[in-house]
């Protein structure tokens, strides 16, 4: 990597946008696996097993947040470097470079001392990330044609999603079955890792050609700059919605790990199984969502995948109950299934609804609104949770059927909700105002959830059938998909298609 080959070009071919989405893939699959291997359920753990309390797991949960108010500094830099590629490619390189140095942190005697150098980390390493995520935002902006951008970012995600579980899932393993210093040294192996599948991401990063900033230099005052989205009725709708949704699945998500370790007690192993399977159902809904989000409106996505993510999130207070332990987990799986594909909705329709509604030629500034606005919100909930937890630690809401009768008084149970359970119910009635704010946006193309559930069923039946004859032998024999392709074409107005042997699917 040379300094030249950062450097942005003067002219950008269509089939250097097209290896650009080439490396962008591998950029985000290799990030993916840093981000797995030293952050999520490992970084918990590892908190944890420094005897981390709920303040501290909120502190480390709200730094990549709050890390975002860099983004505020990066416009003014972006906008006198004009050289976004370098920019994003060193931040994000040293930010990678910390990561490697966590790997001393389990060899820190003093657990004290290790839990307040590994919250300096993360902040240092997020605030390098966020500056550079300022940038790769901007290029990306310019470089991505809005044409094809759910395929593109869904294909993206899949393959980050699916590195992730992997390195999700071997990192688990690994320091689940390390005992006593073994498991300081698979915590510093799983760092160490991190860090050098972070480097091979700033690699393919560099790879990406990056076209010269349209415009002239911006000279006016990073105030007025951030006032623009807000002036815009449509966009301040849009940063009201994305600010809700991130308080409101912040205030539960960062604490699922520990909800699920420490109240629940289950293993390292089965709580890492749980996020893999979690993002195993991302990734493969990722790309169903990706080709609708292509035709009809991210709106109409949001407006499916958010209430059903809320739902679960509060059923999982009611899944898992001692008595009954393998229903319990079969209730957890089957959650964190239905979570990780409607999440990955969310993720995908929240990030193209940001970038299909921000000017073009504007985008630095008004999607780093939208990262500021991420800021205020995801940092100040999982503080704000984590002293609710810390306060709701001894206490217990329970509901019981009671019966009396003469000389008879009876009492049965129902559920109980206790300390991080708390968390859970607070965010799923929080989400019935995101949904509120969801109404607000403006967004063309916009289509009843009804036909967002039958196309997402019928891009799922095409998927099986482009994966096996069996598919076409299951959809020969379950007339579902004719039915529901019928009712597309009713809702679309077109008229019904028949073949010789049956409706078609294509």
């Amino acid at each position: 990597m040379t300094m030249s080959s950062l450097r942005p070009v003067a002219a950008v071919s269509e089939a250097d946008v097209e290896r650009g989405k080439h490396w962008l893939v591998r950029d985000a699959a290799w990030a993916s696996l840093t981000g797995s291997l030293s952050g999520g359920v490992v970084l918990v753990a590892f908190a944890l097993a420094l005897d981390a309390g709920p303040l501290a797991i909120g502190m480390l949960a709200a730094i990549p947040f709050l890390a975002q108010i860099a983004q505020l500094p990066g416009i003014a830099l972006i906008e006198r470097l004009r050289q976004r590629k370098r920019l994003a490619v060193w931040v994000i390189t040293a930010s990678r470079v910390v990561i490697l140095s966590i790997a001393l942190l389990p060899f820190v005697p003093d657990r004290r001392l290790a839990i307040t150098l590994l919250v300096a980390a993360q902040v240092a390493i997020c605030l390098a990330g966020s500056l550079g995520a300022c940038a790769v935002n901007s290029w990306l902006h310019q470089l991505i044609r809005p044409e094809g951008m759910g395929a593109f970012f869904s294909r993206r995600l899949l393959w980050g999603t699916l590195l992730g579980s992997i390195g999700t899932l071997l990192a688990g393993q690994l320091i689940e079955h390390a005992t006593g210093r073994d498991r300081l040294f698979a915590f510093a192996a799983a760092f160490v890792a991190a860090a050098f599948a972070g480097f091979t991401s700033s690699w393919y990063l560099a790879r990406t050609p990056e076209p010269v900033m349209t415009g002239e230099p911006s000279r006016e005052r990073l105030a007025d700059t951030l006032r623009r989205p807000l002036r815009d009725t449509n966009f301040r709708n849009l940063l009201i919605f994305l600010g809700s949704w991130t308080v409101a699945s912040n205030l539960a998500a960062p604490f699922l790990t520990v909800y699920l370790m420490s109240q629940l007690g289950l293993s390292l192993g089965v709580v890492t199984a749980l996020g893999v399977l979690s993002q195993l159902a991302n990734a493969m809904a990722l790309y169903l969502w990706g080709r609708l989000s292509d035709r009809i409106a991210n709106k109409s996505v949001l407006a499916v995948a958010l209430p059903v993510y809320f739902v679960c999130t509060a059923a999982l207070v009611l899944a898992y109950r001692p008595d009954r332990p393998m229903l319990g987990l079969a209730l957890l799986f089957a959650l964190h299934v239905v979570m990780g594909a409607a999440a990955g909705g969310i993720g995908l329709a929240s990030g193209n609804l940001g970038l299909k509604l921000a000017p073009q030629g504007q985008g630095t500034a008004y999607l780093a609104m939208v990262g500021l606005v991420s800021a205020i919100g995801g940092g100040l909930a999982p503080l704000v949770a984590g002293a609710v937890a810390e306060s709701f630690d001894a206490r217990q809401l329970s509901f019981v059927m009671r019966w009396e009768e003469p000389g008879l008084r009876s009492e049965l149970p129902v559920f109980a909700i206790a300390h991080w359970e708390f968390l859970f119910i607070i965010s799923a009635l929080l989400g019935l105002y995101v949904l509120h704010r969801l109404s607000r946006v403006v967004e063309s193309g916009e289509v009843d959830e009804r036909f967002v559930v039958q196309e997402f069923a019928i891009e799922a039946a095409r998927s099986v059938d482009s994966l096996s004859s069996i598919g076409g032998a299951l959809g020969f024999l379950f007339p579902f998909r004719r039915f529901v392709l019928w009712r597309t074409q009713r809702l679309r107005g077109e008229p019904a298609r028949r073949a010789e042997g049956g409706w078609r699917g294509r």
